[in-house]
């Protein structure tokens, strides 16, 4: 059989840029066991596959897929998945911003899908599990190590290491400025003693002095044990890193803004837009988006 596949290139604004991904927009007939396969055949940091939503209310069930194993949640896949679809008129555009819902494995994501000339121009996604901390993670100086950089490129402030989940944990690490964000090499070997057992083995590294006006971070990430060893794009831990540094805002209520750029050391800048709502201290809502850009439709032969 043939079925149908959409590149797209994901929070950002022009091709060749951002983080890539594969939709399958109908993959009824591709057999789940054979997901993992396609997926390692394009080996981007993740695949999404399409079907119909459980529950007759929201708009589609999306199972994403890296290299690795599948994911409970992934950021840029459903921002890229909801472009797509709206793109191909999958999903009708009923106005300046359309709201719709995914079926993830981490639950009902909502997404909004903002318009221009009838046709998709931004996509944030709302997470379905506001942020949880995990335990405390090895020592800066054992991080440093893993990341080749020294102990005193760490921050050690109100900013300090610590994991945060929206859905998918990551371990996040402050460091002094952009350029020790650029000399970061994860060592595989101490990768694997340090991290491999942690609540969270995949690294987000970040400086507050970004490269564009207008930004407020710099980031990478890196995730070796999903098969990816850095990641230009990551919605779901931008969604994390909101409540990071929500929970460090001296502001009680309201909503805060940040825009990550991610990417720029590997070649494909990324920025993405990261908010999170604040009702007396509590972080009650976080929200990622971006623009995303279509680049291959074609066929596969199964």
């Amino acid at each position: 059989m043939r079925v149908r596949y959409i590149t797209v290139d994901v929070f950002t604004d022009r091709q060749f840029g951002g983080n890539q991904l594969a939709v399958f927009p109908d993959a009824r007939e591709i057999p789940p066991a054979l997901m993992l396969d396609i997926t390692r055949e394009f080996n981007y940091s993740e695949t999404t596959f399409v079907l119909p939503p459980d529950d007759p209310r929201h708009t589609r069930r999306v199972r994403i897929f890296t290299p690795e194993r599948e994911m409970p949640f992934a950021g840029h896949p459903t921002v890229g998945t909801a472009h797509v679809l709206a793109d191909i008129g999958e999903i009708l555009l009923t106005g300046p911003t359309t709201r719709i819902v995914f079926e993830e494995g981490v639950g009902p994501v909502p997404v909004a899908i903002r318009e221009q000339g009838g046709h998709p121009v931004f996509a944030q996604l709302s997470v379905a599990k506001l942020p949880e901390i995990g335990p405390p993670p090895p020592p800066s100086a054992a991080l440093a190590e893993v990341l080749s950089l020294s102990p005193g490129d760490i921050l050690d402030n109100k900013y300090i290491p610590q994991a945060v989940s929206c859905g998918l944990p990551f371990l996040f690490v402050p460091l002094v400025d952009r350029a020790a964000v650029a000399r970061a090499r994860v060592k595989l070997d101490v990768w694997e003693r340090v991290l491999k057992g942690y609540w969270t083995p995949e690294l987000f590294v970040f400086a507050f002095d970004p490269e564009r006006p207008g930004s407020d971070v710099r980031a990478r990430m890196f995730a070796p044990g999903l098969n990816v060893l850095e990641d230009p794009a990551t919605g779901s831990a931008c969604a994390a890193l909101g409540g990071y540094l929500a929970a460090r805002s001296p502001s009680a209520d309201g909503t805060l803004r940040w825009v990550v750029e991610q990417g720029f050391e590997m070649g494909r800048p990324s920025i993405l837009e990261v908010e999170a709502d604040m009702a007396h201290g509590v972080t009650s809502g976080v929200r990622v988006g971006g623009s995303s850009v279509v680049v291959c439709d074609g066929m596969m032969t199964i």
